[in-house]
């Protein structure tokens, strides 16, 4: 269990003790969280909260996932869960983890373990009852730590004062950690860029520079997974520099990346952290190549075609536009494709180009439908065939040029005279 000390001076003050409790919080306390303790507890072993949302209630940070730990096995996990009426999914039978539903809520439950062996990507593990033992093979410090119910917080490696401190720090000797498992690379740095304010050791980073061609043996959708986490940190820009300098990034997207325009595209206001956005501004090589990293890293469609679109788009600037320019490209294009161009090209902008304004005049801002449809053109004579969509088309771009302020009369009224002058010609 941690507990926090310091030995003052007349001169300085002391620093303030580690805290050794969890504080207060809804999550721990509802109800839901308090029937999965107790239906474990009743099996007459001990459980504790574990990684995620121990460290963020002590950093003060939302907590989204609950986890827990116990010396039961899955088999005694589950019949401990059914006793109590709450259902039990083993979500990761071969790894202990058995997750309970209550309301609707998922809480994932892992039997303590060690590794037996791994191979760099997976693990074969046997399950056991120290719970130190189950910490040493956590990732990093602040990641090993484990509350019990009544908010005693243990901690085997200094992972408070490392999380109080912005310190990510490995569990043991970094090399056999990512030995083990060199997902920790990437993870390392997407902790940095969340939680880092100093900078990893020189050991630390000499172990990932070791390691990161092994990151090819990754499946993609682990790597997308801690990327697009990664960039979306309110600024992943010391993180995505550390990880490009011991060639990492060469690894993940076949480039160093162009982190001054990351850099830039983070520092405006309101970009709001989106990270297939940001993968985008990384980006420098050709269209192809962004289509080759996609299908890498098993982009889901609408992540795929949104990066494609910005990497097409990238080829200049937004170029000289007024609201009215932003609306129409808006109606055409999406409001979201619009704004991301927008934010690209004031990126890589002169410091004194704002596009703050155009953005702001797509907030809230929906485009209009256009008020004809095929009927229309039919019901003035004309047959059915290609020439209904000229038509059509022709009217529409009428009306996006007038800002779209004409209503369904004035469309129509355009369709007759559009429609007469064709039939004028013929």
């Amino acid at each position: 269990m941690a507990s926090g000390s310091a030995g003052a001076t007349s001169s300085r003050p002391t620093d303030p003790p580690l805290p050794d409790r969890l504080p207060h919080q809804a999550w721990l306390e509802a109800p839901a969280t308090q029937a999965v303790v107790r239906a474990l507890t009743a099996a007459g072993q001990p459980v504790r909260f574990v990684g995620g949302c121990v460290r963020d209630a002590l950093l003060d940070r939302p907590v989204t996932d609950v986890d827990l730990a116990t010396p039961l096995q899955p088999e005694a996990v589950i019949r401990a869960l059914e006793a109590a009426e709450i259902k039990a999914v083993p979500t990761g039978w071969t790894h202990g983890t058995v997750t309970a539903v209550v309301h609707g809520r998922p809480f994932e439950i892992t039997t303590l373990r060690i590794d037996v062996e791994t191979d760099g990507r997976h693990a074969v593990v046997a399950f056991t009852d120290d719970w130190q033992a189950d910490a040493s093979r956590r990732d990093f410090t602040m990641n090993a730590l484990s509350a019990a119910p009544d908010r005693r917080v243990h901690d085997y490696f200094g992972g408070i004062a490392d999380a109080m401190a912005g310190r990510v720090r490995f569990v043991g000797d970094p090399a056999q950690r990512l030995e083990e498992d060199v997902l920790r690379l990437l993870r390392l740095f997407r902790f940095q860029a969340h939680y880092g304010r100093e900078l990893p050791t020189a050991k630390a980073l000499d172990a990932c520079r070791a390691f990161a061609p092994r990151l090819t043996r990754l499946a993609g959708e682990r790597i997308r997974s801690e990327l697009l986490k990664l960039l979306a940190a309110p600024d992943p820009t010391t993180a995505w520099r550390l990880m490009s300098d011991v060639g990492a990034a060469d690894v993940l997207i076949g480039e160093p990346g162009d982190i001054d325009r990351l850099a830039g595209l983070v520092g405006l206001p309101g970009e709001g952290g989106d990270p297939i956005r940001r993968l985008a501004a990384l980006l420098t090589g050709s269209a192809a190549a962004a289509a080759a990293l996609a299908d890498r890293l098993r982009l889901t469609g609408v992540e795929r075609g949104r990066l494609l679109a910005l990497r097409r788009a990238m080829g200049g600037a937004a170029g000289p536009m007024d609201t009215a320019a932003v609306r129409r490209a808006a109606y055409r294009d999406g409001v979201e494709a619009v704004r991301d161009v927008l934010f690209l090209s004031w990126s890589a902008a002169p410091e004194d180009t704002r596009y703050d304004g155009l953005i702001a005049a797509l907030t809230d801002w929906s485009p209009p439908v256009f008020p004809l449809r095929g009927r229309d053109v039919l019901a003035l004579g004309v047959p059915k065939g290609a020439r209904v969509g000229t038509l059509l088309r022709a009217v529409e771009d009428w009306w996006i040029a007038g800002g779209f302020a004409a209503g369904p009369a004035d469309c129509l009224a355009e369709l007759r005279r559009l429609a007469a002058a064709d039939i004028n010609r013929g």
